[in-house]
């Protein structure tokens, strides 16, 4: 089992950039895909980006490509997403998750644990 921690929110004007943080428990973290998804309230949940086991590979959505990159660190059981170019758009909810799979997966179903989310708030 993995237990999932985000930080790293809070609020930044348009333009702005944000790092979060998913640090996870367990010593198999590599051996989980991990992904970022974000969620408006009333809206479903959205993915955002996720990264291959090994870090060498990454998936994002369309809008978010470009201006996100996600990546993990191994060694500090811990996965990134540094978002530059904010946009009031991108305010949501930002959760971490993890799936035992592929990195491929985009939807939330397909993911086995999740954090319990971190805010992120962007002004105009």
């Amino acid at each position: 089992q993995v237990q999932l921690v985000e930080s790293g929110g809070g609020s930044v004007q348009a333009g702005g950039s944000l790092r979060l943080s998913c640090a996870a428990s367990g010593r198999t973290f590599s051996t989980y895909a991990m992904g970022w998804f974000r969620q408006v309230s009333g809206k479903e949940r959205e993915f955002v980006a996720s990264v291959i086991q090994s870090g060498d590979s990454t998936y994002y959505a369309d809008s978010v490509k470009g201006r996100f990159t996600i990546s993990r660190d191994n060694a500090k059981n811990t996965v990134y997403l540094q978002m530059n170019s904010l946009k009031p758009e991108d305010t949501a909810v930002y959760y971490c998750a993890a799936n035992s799979r592929t990195y491929y997966y985009t939807f939330p179903y397909q993911y086995d644990y999740w954090g319990q989310g971190t805010q992120v708030t962007v002004s105009s």
